[in-house]
């Protein structure tokens, strides 16, 4: 994954250097839209995959991140974390795991290929148990790490550590709010 992270630093860099010139000639609200034009289609594209990645991967990817908060707020001097929370952007682990919690949830009310459905299996208890009736995935058992990354390990584990509000949503604009509140406070440590 190094070299694909690679490719998104520069590519995201390579657009935030024109943005940065004509920042004073458009309306915040324009380069929001602009930013999070960039933002989903380099940062977001497919960054499910990125999930187990190493932590050096991540915080690359987080440092082309900060540079866009800075340029659309127009601030040298705040925190990247204080723009990412006023800008209500996910840092970028928290935004690789609201991708793959989204398609968790799509794919457990049946919204996606059966591909994706085949791969996530709800708990099964052969015993009556408290927590048999709260929407809770099995994950596979896997031994190699490539494994661990695959979707069938990763959307039961995101799923399963999300609080139980959100497993019990029937709205995907719902769960996408929910969800995103949730990472920001996670994120952000609101309180």
């Amino acid at each position: 994954m190094n070299n694909h992270v690679i490719a998104v630093f520069k590519s995201v860099h390579y657009h935030i250097h024109p943005l940065r010139h004509i920042r004073s000639s458009i309306s915040d609200d324009v380069a929001k839209m602009v930013a999070c034009a960039l933002v989903g289609s380099r940062l977001n594209y497919a960054n499910s995959v990125l999930f187990g990645t190493t932590r050096r991967n991540i915080s690359k990817l987080q440092e082309a991140h900060n540079p866009l908060a800075c340029v659309i707020t127009r601030s040298q001097s705040c925190s990247p974390r204080t723009l990412l929370q006023q800008l209500h952007w996910l840092p970028i682990k928290h935004r690789i795991d609201y991708n793959i919690a989204t398609i968790t949830f799509h794919t457990f009310h049946s919204f996606q290929p059966a591909y994706l459905r085949s791969s996530v299996h709800a708990c099964h208890s052969t015993r009556s148990l408290r927590l048999s009736n709260t929407n809770l995935l099995s994950a596979p058992f896997v031994c190699t790490s490539f494994g661990a990354r695959s979707f069938s390990v990763a959307a039961p584990k995101i799923w399963n550590s999300l609080p139980p509000y959100l497993h019990t949503c029937t709205s995907p604009d719902t769960f996408r709010c929910h969800l995103k509140n949730y990472y920001c406070q996670q994120a952000f440590q609101f309180t």
